[in-house]
């Protein structure tokens, strides 16, 4: 039973669809069509503008594509796995089929699994609670607090920041073959720093560590809505993603790889679908068999609107070509880049340097400025959105300013007087559904604030900066 084939849903796109779904969206560089495009905001000086979403490393807006093959579907939809009816039977094709469609999105193995969960943190967490007994964990303290902080049941070996690719690769080795050589070992890395936008060096930090026996995981939540990923290129043994960073719309992740780990280890949510037989024991407890595939890890209703979105979005930007949607960032990043180098006060992060590969991430400080206040200015004055703060990355931060902002809150800096600079930073991100008039508006905002500062007074609330309308 195909889904193309239960009429009358042949609006509703499966893994073989063709691309004429999307003929709207335009060939060759983007932007892709998101929601969000048209939608206004006022500003405190007056007036409305359209509003430039450049937060995409947060949670980028929904692709038009994806959102319209959810609308399309969501008047169907049924239980999964759980149903005789049409449409559980539907339900449940759409759901495998979007499994289908993400690995080969993934370029995953034969043998590979693919696990639906709630987003990239749950993802790495669900391979914590998976790894053998006296795993050692190895990561860089420059990871996102969703790699650094799931290992809370393993021997975690944080390594120092790289100042370049290379560095990153040695570091490694280094740590890896002196390390206890009989025990199992997890190494997890970044695929884009979601703070630098740096690309790392995952194919050459894969190879080390197979060559000292250990296995590896990519946090790919920054890079798969830029380049293709490939777990056979790469050689990693597992992937983790977000959906609400690929341009999907509700709380989807993935973790993709290698099935060994994930079969030994106790299922990751105890409930129905997990469990393949359950009988009363004689002594009266429960005795229970478990799924070996990745329904083991998947009780409980699976969300199967969000699935669709993840595998829609999947297909979307494979149509859509990484080649040329990382030619659109190109372009975007050099806007930024030479549009504010002329800005001495502007000073943009970095591990590897300048001229360091990346996707369209980048975060700066500005002289003078407490980052929360200057935010809140593109905001409200320009109608940009931006993030301020630490980005979930607080070790990497420190390493980038120079500083400890330990005792500061994520966004903000609670404390700082007006005029100074605080120990967070302003990042800016954008992607496919970029349009070159909002990066080209946000230079000529920071061009003007640096030099001329805000035209509306701004006060504290709750650690951040926020228009002062009380006159």
């Amino acid at each position: 039973m195909s889904v193309s084939t239960l009429s009358p849903l042949s609006a509703v796109p499966d893994a073989d669809a063709d691309a004429d779904a999307d003929a709207d969206a335009p060939s060759g560089c983007a932007p892709l069509p998101v929601l969000g495009r048209d939608v206004t905001v006022p500003l405190v000086t007056g007036g409305e503008v359209t509003y430039a979403a450049l937060d995409y490393a947060a949670s980028a807006p929904a692709l038009q594509r994806v959102w319209d093959d959810v609308a399309a579907y969501a008047p169907y939809y049924g239980s999964v796995h759980r149903g005789a009816g049409h449409l559980s039977q539907l339900s449940t094709e759409l759901f495998e089929n979007a499994r289908r469609t993400v690995a080969g999105f993934l370029d995953c193995r034969e043998q590979d699994q693919v696990v639906f969960t709630r987003s990239t943190t749950d993802s790495l967490n669900l391979l914590a609670a998976a790894l053998p007994d006296d795993c050692r964990v190895f990561v860089f303290e420059t990871e996102h607090h969703a790699a650094l902080l799931p290992w809370r049941g393993a021997r975690v070996t944080l390594l120092d920041a790289p100042g370049s690719p290379q560095q990153a690769v040695r570091t490694l080795e280094h740590a890896l073959a002196a390390r206890d050589p009989h025990g199992p070992a997890l190494v997890c890395v970044t695929g884009a720093s979601n703070v630098t936008g740096e690309l790392w060096p995952v194919r050459e930090l894969a190879a080390a560590a197979h060559a000292h026996g250990a296995r590896i995981v990519l946090d790919a939540a920054q890079l798969a809505p830029h380049r293709a990923v490939s777990l056979r290129e790469l050689d990693v043994d597992w992937v983790a993603f977000s959906g609400h960073k690929l341009y999907a719309p509700f709380g989807t992740g993935v973790l993709a790889g290698r099935a060994d780990w994930l079969r030994r280890a106790e299922p990751y949510l105890a409930g129905g679908g997990a469990s393949r037989r359950v009988a009363r024991r004689a002594d009266g407890g429960v005795d229970v068999q478990w799924h070996d595939g990745a329904a083991r890890h998947e009780a409980g209703s699976p969300n199967v609107i969000g699935a669709h979105a993840v595998a829609s979005a999947c297909k979307a930007l494979g149509e859509a070509g990484f080649g040329a949607l990382a030619a659109h960032e190109e372009r975007l990043i050099r806007t930024v880049r030479d549009g504010l180098a002329d800005v001495p006060e502007v000073r943009f992060l970095s591990l590897f340097g300048d001229g360091a590969p990346r996707v369209g991430v980048l975060s700066f400080v500005v002289d003078g400025w407490n980052s929360s206040h200057f935010a809140e200015a593109l905001s409200a004055e320009y109608g940009i959105g931006v993030r301020d703060g630490l980005f979930c990355a607080h070790p990497l931060l420190r390493v980038l300013l120079g500083g400890d902002p330990q005792d500061q809150g994520e966004c903000g800096a609670p404390g700082t007087a007006p005029g100074e600079t605080s120990l967070h930073a302003v990042r800016v991100s954008f992607g496919a559904g970029t349009p070159d008039e909002h990066v080209e508006r946000f230079v000529r905002a920071v061009r003007e604030l640096v030099r001329g500062g805000a035209r509306w007074s701004y006060r504290e609330a709750d650690g951040r900066r926020v228009p002062d309308t009380s006159a």
